[in-house]
Formats: C-alpha cells, structure tokens, sequence
C-alpha cells in the first residue's frame, strides 16, 4: 500500500526498566563526546621521540590501508601522523611511552587489519586488547575492548587465565577502518609503607562512543605485561609482537587525587514563587532560611513542588593553579562568583534544560565564592555542577547533584526493538549535532538500520544492534521529540544526496534553492515491508531502498532508480580523505566506512577535492538508470 502521507506506521513499543535512573539533562551524552573540555596532551607522531627506543618494526607513516583480502597486512604511506606496527617476526618489540602515568585518561584511533591483534598495556601491566572482532557475536576477554586475563602457569591445565573481563557489547568495525577509542583509567594505590591498599582499574572503556567496560577491578597485571610487581606510576606500552596495527591522533590527561576544598558556607534559601531572574532580582525575594554548610548539597534542601532560590556563599581551596572548567546542567537558573567576577549565568527565566561551560584561571589557595540555585518552575528540579583542572578529573562540585528530573519515580527507557519485521518511525533526530525536524528511522530484521531526513531525501546514519530509543519522544511532554540510535551509529555527510550541477566542479550545494526543487512523492512497502522512498528533484524521479547486504558481516545495501530529463548528480559521501582501493571499494575517512560498488557496475564514482574535503559523487544519467552499493562499517 503507498503512502503518500508518511504517516502509518507499524510500532511495537517496548517498555524496559533501567536500575539507574535516566539522566534527562544533556550533560553526559553517553553517545556524543562534548567539545567543552580542558585540553590534552598530543603526540604529535612527528617521529618516534615520544617513545623510548625500540626495534624498527614500530614506524611513523602519513597514512596507512588494510588490505581487505589478506590477513594482517598494512600498508604505509610516506608522511607523518600515523603510528605503525609492522608484521616484522625478527623486529617485534613493544614501545613504550617516554611518560609514566598513574591515573589517566586515554583517546586514540586505532586500525586492526584481517585477524591482527595487539593490545594497550596502561602501566605496561594491564591491558586493554585490540582484535579484528568485526561480526563476533558473544565477544570475550580476547575481543577488542575486553579487559584480557591474568595468567597463573602453576594452575592446572586449561585454568591458567582467570579474571578476563569481556566487552558489555561488540562495538567493533570492520578491518582496516579507524575505530575511537576512550579509556580511564586508574592505578593502583599504595600507603607510606609501599603495601597496596587498592588494586588498578578501569572506569571506562568506549569503542566507538558506545560504552563497553565500567569500573572493571584488575588484582594484578595480566598476561604478557612488562613487569609483574604493581607500581604507582610506569609508562605506557603498546604491545608489538603479535601482528600488525595502527594508531592516530593519541592524546591523553595525567590525573591525581586532587580536588576543590569547600570550606564552611552560607546558604540562604529565598522564596521564588513569582518566578523571578535570580541575576535581577534576588535581593527582592523573601528570605526563608539561613544555614552553615561544609557542602554543597542543593537538591536536599529543596522539593520537587518549591519554588525557591539556594545561594551559598564561602570560601574554596583551590589545589593547584591553571584553568579550570566549570559546567552547570540546570533546570531553572544558575550563577556562579568567584573573586567578585561572574563566571558563570543563567537567569533561570525560562523551564528548560540547559548546560554551559566557562573556563577560568584560579591561582592556588583560597578564594571566595557565591554559587546560586534558582527553580522557579513547580515539578522542575535538576542541578549538577561539575569541574575539570589541572590533573583534576572531571567531578561534580556537588555533594547531592542529579540531573534527573525526579529522584523519586526512575524514567521508564521506550525502546522500539525489531523482532520477524522492519519497523519504521517518524521523529525528530540530531545529526552531527543539528536537530531534523522531517526524519525517519527504519528498523530491519537482521539489526541494521538507518534513517533518512525526508524533506530532502537524505540518508543520515546507519547503524548496528538494537532499534532506537524513543524516551525523548515520549516520557513526560516529550520535550526533546528526537529518537536516538541505539547502536553506535556512522553518520554520513547529511547534505542534499541528490542535485543538479552545471560540472563537475560545482561546489555541492547545501540546502535546497531555486536550482535544486524537491517534492516529496512518498514510499511503498515492498519486499516483507521494507520500504522503497520516492521523491523528485527538479522534475527528476528518484527511488532508493535499503536491506541488508548478504556478502558483508555489517553492511546495507542502497539501491537507486531514477527517470531523469536530465543528468544529476549524487552525493554519496565526503570525508578528511577518500581512497580508492581494490575491488571497487572506497574508503571514507573521518567517521571511517567503506562504500563497495559492485563488479559490473556501469556507473563510476569520482573523488574530488571540495572545501579542504573530498568528495564521492556519482553522475546519474538522463532516463532510466539503476545504481547500486553497500555501505560497510
């Protein structure tokens, strides 16, 4: 049946129950790295320097590609910027950081070539393995991300390892792409006399933004570690004896058990049941109580149903001195004094949630501090503040801080999961950070998905694993009206897929305009409900559909059809850099994925520069043509 309204839908909603409650305010997008941080420290990979000496299997290279056919194969490229460890069996030792660390936290991209393995050895003693998992099912300790066993040789045979921690889930791509990793972690701790009083461990470990190990305990080091007696600090080792890889853009932050002191405060607590801005207009409000605090703890004093203002007033011991960042997640308003200098606001005049960071220079010692508090909005609550500095990690100032709604009543997730058919729902969606207001997502059956934004045709993400998650959609008002992937997903470009050009030089236009007319014609569910989207440009009718490709592990095929009066143009991907590689393949590099076209396809593809970016278009001639692809990740 065509549905030329894109309005009925078959949804199956199912509701799951969380142990935590779901944190509503964006501060800690557990799928989105925030771009307000402190900075880390780079290594450059100019050269080796960054790294004590080592045998010449461990190189720099400008850029680095797997060869998709042959296991444990890469192959450099002159130039700087890329780590690599060669497939050397003479010339195999790690390398190791000319830095030691204790506490640290650790970002990377890492290439794993066809069945390559290695591993990342935080204090040279325990490590986080990288494996080519791509498409396992039930990954364990020895997948990329697991956190591998430790190793007693006197124990009986088969039950040598013991205490392996495997990945929550198998966030790997596919070989020869880059992958993100994020790992905290923290070293084991020791009293004056040198005895351990806390053993190592991981606080997380993100493959691909998706969170796959939390607070993992580690005794004692693992196997193959460079040394079995636990230290406070040692450096970083990369191990280089097993097979081939490669990292890029490293950097990372040295941590210590530093913190700001909060000395005795002043809190007066105002009655704002008008509604008042707290920056204009609190010496007008009626004060309630006064009290003396050694914490800052707002939500305990404070009801889901008040209307009130909190304004603490004292002194903070600050560690050490350098910049610091502050960030506030509120409902309602907020503002924060230092030193007689505003360093924070917001006026709390509104009933949204809301984040903001400042960055500011404290000197080492006490300074004076005003920290205000303003819900003016019944059965609004939520505030957090939190703080980053020099070997500071970030933490919340606050002693009770929640950016939940309610601390009573946990947020039921609804979650759309698909079971024996593909689903398809209507939502707002954010893409590269940009709310779309005319999306859809469509669910299939062998756990890819995608979504498109239909008021111009675009594909935005696809995605593995579970559907999508319609909290924002749904819970309460329904605020956010955005669904989310709940996978890791790939975002593509997200500007116009198709358009007309004078040449192939055009620059790619970014939004519709007088030149590029679009009429959304609807889809029909064809093929077991999978639906074929219709629309036209410029007097041109194009159709495209999507399934799941049979030949990759992770993969979804994209099938075009067009009636054109005239030639067009379509936009499949850009990228910091476009390679073309064998077997009709193409490798798209920032969010890293393959676009693999067919033998025989009679349409070829053309890279070109754009921007400081390249560019994969395709030319869809006059009349009736058909292109084929498959997007692998």
């Amino acid at each position: 049946m065509k549905n030329k309204l894109l309005f009925l839908f078959a949804i199956s909603l199912i509701i799951s129950c969380e142990k935590e409650e779901t944190k509503l305010l964006e501060t800690v997008n557990e799928k989105e790295e925030t771009l307000n941080t402190l900075p880390f420290t780079n290594i450059e990979l100019e050269d080796l320097s960054d790294f004590r000496p080592t045998t010449k299997n461990w190189q720099i290279a400008g850029s680095v590609v797997a060869n998709r056919s042959k296991e444990k194969t890469l192959i450099p490229n002159e130039g700087k910027g890329v780590l690599i460890n060669k497939n050397d069996q003479e010339q195999n030792k790690h390398i190791f950081s000319n830095f030691e660390h204790g506490d640290i936290e650790l970002e990377l991209d890492v290439m794993m070539p066809i069945k390559s393995n290695s591993g990342i050895y935080f204090q040279s003693r325990y490590e986080i393995q990288l494996f080519d998992s791509w498409g396992v099912e039930h990954p364990k300790y020895n997948d990329i991300g697991g956190v591998y066993q430790r190793w007693n040789k006197d124990a009986a045979k088969g039950k040598e390892g013991y205490e392996g921690h495997s990945p929550l889930v198998n966030a790997a791509k596919a070989p020869g792409l880059w992958q993100h990793l994020k790992i905290i972690f923290h070293a084991p701790k020791f009293n004056e006399k040198g005895e351990k009083i806390k053993n190592a461990w991981f606080e997380e470990v993100r493959l691909n933004n998706i969170l796959i190990q939390k607070n993992v305990e580690v005794t004692g080091s693992t196997r193959a570690s460079a040394a079995k007696e636990e230290v406070p600090y040692a450096p970083l080792m990369i191990q280089g004896d097993h097979g081939p890889v490669a990292f890029k853009n490293i950097k990372y932050k040295l941590y210590e058990d530093k913190k700001i002191g909060i000395e005795k405060s002043e809190l007066e607590i105002y009655d704002n049941s008008k509604k008042l801005s707290v920056l204009k207009n609190i010496e007008d409000l009626k004060l309630l109580e006064t009290h003396t605090t050694d914490s800052i703890s707002p939500l305990m004093r404070i009801d889901v149903r008040d209307q009130k203002v909190l304004s603490y007033s004292g002194k903070l011991d600050i560690p050490t001195s350098g910049d610091y960042l502050f960030e506030a997640a509120v409902n309602g308003g907020t503002y924060l004094i230092i030193e007689n200098d505003t360093v924070m606001k917001m006026n709390g005049d509104f009933d949204m949630n809301t984040t903001q960071f400042s960055k500011v220079h404290l000197e080492k010692g006490q300074v004076t501090y005003n920290l205000v508090y303003n819900k003016p909005i019944i059965w609004r609550r939520g505030f957090d503040f939190f703080v980053e500095g020099p070997k500071m990690q970030r933490y919340s100032l606050l002693k009770t801080g929640t950016t939940t709604l309610s601390k009573n009543n946990p947020i039921k997730p609804i979650t759309l999961n698909v079971t024996d058919k593909p689903l398809t729902q209507r939502s707002f969606l954010n893409h590269k950070s940009v709310k779309r207001s005319h999306c859809i997502s469509v669910g299939l059956v062998e756990k890819l998905n995608y979504s498109l934004d239909l008021e111009t045709g675009t594909l935005l993400h696809v995605w593995s694993g579970d559907f999508l998650d319609a909290t924002q959609m749904w819970h309460s008002r329904g605020e956010h009206q955005r669904g989310e992937p709940m996978g890791f997903p790939i975002s593509l470009h997200g500007d116009l897929d198709f358009a007309s050009l004078n040449s192939k030089n055009d620059a790619w236009p970014k939004a519709l305009d007088n030149n590029q007319t679009f009429k959304q014609i609807g889809y029909e569910l064809k093929n077991e409900g999978l639906p074929v989207f219709s629309f036209e440009i410029n007097e041109n009718e194009i159709s495209h559909s999507f399934k799941a490709s049979a030949k990759a592990k992770r993969g979804i095929d994209r099938v075009i059809t067009s009636e054109s009066k005239s030639s067009m143009w379509h936009k499949i991907a850009d990228g910091e850099s476009i390679k073309a590689l064998e077997n009709n393949t193409f490798i798209i590099n920032n969010e890293s994925y393959y676009i693999v076209f067919p033998d025989g396809e009679t349409h070829k593809p053309i890279i070109r520069d754009s921007n400081g970016k390249n560019e994969l278009l395709i030319e869809i001639p006059k009349g009736h043509s058909t292109i084929n692809y498959t997007i692998i990740w």
